[in-house]
């Protein structure tokens, strides 16, 4: 395996999808701004959200992809292998999808309680039956999208990475189309916000078929042919139930944290989630290109590292994954955090979304990157209990962060609004990355060698001298953050181009970056 190949791999698929993603926030910050009916559609948009990330992300992949990569590669006859994986998949697809419609039916039902318990007390009447509807709309995406994590699973376990990485393109594609045609037939028919908004809640399920389409051809490209059979709970599948569902909890405690997030935010005046869901998207763009790339890339050989007890190649994965990440995270996580209200100004600012609304956006961005090289960390640090088959210490984790959150939540939230809720979040994913770091040392699992933190304190050195060019470059460039596409992109450009010069320039200097080391990681392993 080359670590930097299939990174890479991931790694641009995903950019590609977050720099579409960026452009439906862009396009949706424009068309829709940031008020009561744009909270609503983000707070209906989280629920399923919610639940995709807990079933099918979270739980499912860390217990599907080992046990179907063990039933494909470990047996010695490949032919007889890949009918076992075959029927091991068609199992689990037959108990799996019953359980995702009758769990969305349920949901369909009750949707109006599951609003009221995360809204402000009281009620408000106009938002309210808004996000109600939405959810509703949008709560089938989680069966598709689930099926999707299903072949990807499949796909990743043969190295074809591309397709799974490549299906939430189609998503901000749809969904760029449809703000496109709402805001059309806004201006033509003089429709209002609301009715956008339901075009667009419409528009996410319909790409989950979009999805589905998608992955299944490439399953079927790779000789797979996925069946669904009579429901029956077979050894294999009871033991994914019980590999699952420790995962599940322990995803559940993440997703409580953005339910409860949510929860906090609606406390706040009107437009504080769409400043949060705004500055995440863009503190999520690392994150998704390094951290879940690098997650995704190491699971398999991880696996089979540690099945193989081959405890030093283990390590040096672990540690090329982790200076991978820091080598990037870092000098993004400062330039994020100097230039927050400009990124957000050139990005967003037009349309419904104004000033005054960039401004506290802003802020909010500049708090949350303080905890990007913790969420990197906690996606490259977790398959390592993954790859031994331990979901518990991850859920011991996630609920030790997410009760800091919650107490840290409560004591920010009056004084410094959506800004102390974010601040919140940061200061429980370092919680995590710690007791996670903490307790691979205590069970001689991993170390982080001496070396290693060497070469992340140059990073980190290189970063601030990054930081100090972009401070002086910010100022000098504010004219141009509200002005014209043309400048906003010269703008953009010179503050990405100094950044990226500046950094990697100081990082080889320092001896941050080791060529050599570089070299090795681009050769199969």
């Amino acid at each position: 395996m080359s670590l930097l190949r299939n990174v890479g791999t991931i790694g641009s698929l995903t950019l590609v999808s977050r720099i579409a993603g960026m452009a439906r926030e862009m396009i949706f910050a424009r068309v829709l701004g940031a008020n009561g009916v744009t909270d609503a559609w983000f707070q209906a948009f989280i629920i399923p959200n919610v639940f995709r990330r807990l079933f099918a992300e979270g739980a499912f992949s860390a217990a599907f992809v080992p046990m179907f990569s063990k039933r494909l590669h470990g047996n010695d006859d490949p032919e007889a292998g890949l009918e076992e994986a075959k029927s091991f998949s068609a199992d689990v697809l037959s108990v799996f999808l019953p359980i995702l419609i009758a769990l969305v039916a349920v949901f369909e039902i009750v949707m109006p309680g599951v609003i009221w318990l995360l809204s402000e007390k009281p009620i408000d009447g106009k938002t309210f039956p808004l996000a109600v509807d939405f959810a509703r709309i949008m709560f089938p995406y989680i069966i598709l999208v689930s099926l999707v994590t299903l072949f990807t699973g499949m796909l990743n376990s043969v190295s074809r990475f591309a397709p799974g990485a490549s299906f939430p393109i189609i998503l901000n594609l749809v969904l760029i189309a449809a703000l496109l045609t709402g805001e059309w037939y806004a201006q033509t028919t003089g429709a209002s916000v609301t009715d956008v908004a339901y075009g667009i809640a419409w528009a996410v399920t319909g790409a989950g078929v979009m999805q589905l389409a998608w992955l299944y051809y490439w399953v079927r490209v790779e000789g797979f042919r996925p069946k669904l059979l009579w429901p029956r709970i077979t050894p294999e599948v009871k033991r994914l139930s019980i590999i699952a569902l420790p995962a599940a909890i322990g995803g559940g405690a993440y997703q409580i944290n953005t339910l409860v997030q949510l929860y906090f935010l609606n406390q706040l005046e009107d437009g504080s989630v769409s400043y949060m869901n705004y500055a995440d998207r863009l503190n999520q763009l690392p994150l998704g290109i390094i951290g879940i790339a690098l997650s995704t890339a190491i699971l398999p050989s991880l696996s089979k590292f540690v099945g193989g007890d081959d405890k030093e190649s283990a390590d040096r994965l672990q540690s090329d994954a982790i200076e991978l990440a820091m080598l990037l995270t870092i000098p993004a996580a400062v330039a994020l955090a100097i230039c927050a209200e400009a990124f957000v100004t050139m990005i967003f600012q037009g349309g419904r979304f104004d000033l005054a609304d960039a401004a506290v956006t802003g802020e909010v961005l500049a708090t949350l990157v303080l905890g990007l090289p913790a969420y990197v960390l906690v996606k490259v640090l977790v398959p390592n209990f993954y790859a031994r088959a331990d979901t518990r210490t991850p859920v011991v984790a996630a609920f030790i962060a997410l009760g800091v959150f919650i107490v840290s939540a409560i004591f920010f939230l009056d004084t410094y609004g959506v800004v102390g809720v974010a601040f919140a979040s940061v200061v429980g994913a370092w919680i995590n990355v710690t007791f996670l770091l903490i307790v691979l040392a205590l069970r001689d699992h991993y170390r982080m060698p001496a070396l290693l933190l060497f070469r992340i304190a140059k990073q980190a050195l290189a970063a601030a001298g990054m930081g100090a060019s972009l401070y002086y470059a910010n100022a000098y460039l504010a004219d141009w953050y509200a002005a014209g596409v043309l400048a906003r992109l010269g703008a953009l450009g010179v503050l990405v181009g100094a950044a990226g010069a500046v950094y990697f320039g100081l990082a080889f200097t320092l001896g941050a970056v080791d060529k050599q080391r570089i070299v090795q990681l681009t050769r199969k392993q």
